[in-house]
């Protein structure tokens, strides 16, 4: 499955730093999920799950299902997002948005 990545962090970034950015942002992220095609089925369901229980749920609402699919996708955010900014990288500095 195929999707869209589009990243909004670089005001001041060259066309290619941001192109090359998205790129590591959708490496690091199909790396960590083991592969392309669950980057955007994962990511469905991590906002499936955010919407019902809110950003911070408590452990024991989530099913053990949920749980995994919520670390699973928080574990990819975060190495994807240090993979294009870097380990300074201030959370709040990027933001992104997925299409399938």
């Amino acid at each position: 499955m195929s999707y869209f990545l589009k990243l909004y962090a670089f005001e001041d970034a060259s066309p290619q730093q941001v192109q090359a950015a998205e790129l590591r942002f959708k490496q690091a992220l199909e790396a960590t999920l083991g592969d392309a095609s669950l980057v955007v089925p994962v990511y469905q369901a991590y906002r499936r799950i955010v919407a019902i229980y809110g950003e911070a749920p408590a452990p024991d609402t989530l099913t053990d299902a949920e749980q995994q699919v919520f670390d699973q996708w928080q574990a990819a955010e975060s190495a994807a997002l240090t993979a294009a900014l870097g380990p300074q990288r201030y959370m709040g500095d990027a933001q992104f948005e997925i299409n399938g």
